[in-house]
């Protein structure tokens, strides 16, 4: 099958369905005529050392034309630092990017008060992540609403999809 290759980066890896959500967006890649590479593949094993996941990884990026970034908050207000790497990293490389958030909230109501000073320009994160991914011409994509399993909600990576395709 040829077409747009797109790596699928986001830290639904980590959900305990995490190889059913990477054929489910793999499904819907293809259902609008793209490859998807998963960083989480079938051959994979638990016993894997970082090393061996990065190179992989790095490969998978290596080989995409583009990607789509899961950017929901994972484990704080802010979204994963590993797929925020990832992203950095096609970016630079002058590929495609594209992101998205299943939390509608902005940052600054995410984030608790703790002396320092919080950034206030009603953005999805960090001004880096937003106005990096706009001014490639692919502003985030955000849900309208938090759904029970937002690891789940495929609704904003089909926009994605068809913002990409468009």
């Amino acid at each position: 099958m040829g077409g747009i290759s797109i790596y699928l980066a986001g830290p639904e890896v980590f959900h305990p369905a995490a190889r059913a959500i990477g054929e489910r967006k793999r499904a819907l890649c293809a259902a609008h005529g793209f490859i998807g590479l998963y960083p989480l593949e079938e051959h994979e094993t638990a016993t894997d050392d970082a090393v061996t996941i990065y190179r992989r990884n790095l490969a998978r990026m290596l080989a995409a034309d583009a990607i789509i970034a899961n950017l929901t908050p994972f484990r704080g207000p802010s979204a994963d630092p590993g797929t925020v790497y990832e992203l950095g990293w096609m970016i630079g490389r002058g590929k495609r990017a594209l992101g998205y958030s299943n939390e509608p909230r902005d940052l600054l109501p995410r984030v608790a008060p703790d002396g320092l000073a919080i950034e206030d320009f009603a953005l999805f994160d960090n001004l880096m992540l937003a106005c990096g991914l706009s001014e490639g011409g692919f502003p985030v994509l955000r849900a309208a609403t938090l759904a029970a399993d937002p690891w789940q909600d495929f609704s904003a990576f089909e926009a994605c999809l068809r913002k990409l395709k468009a």
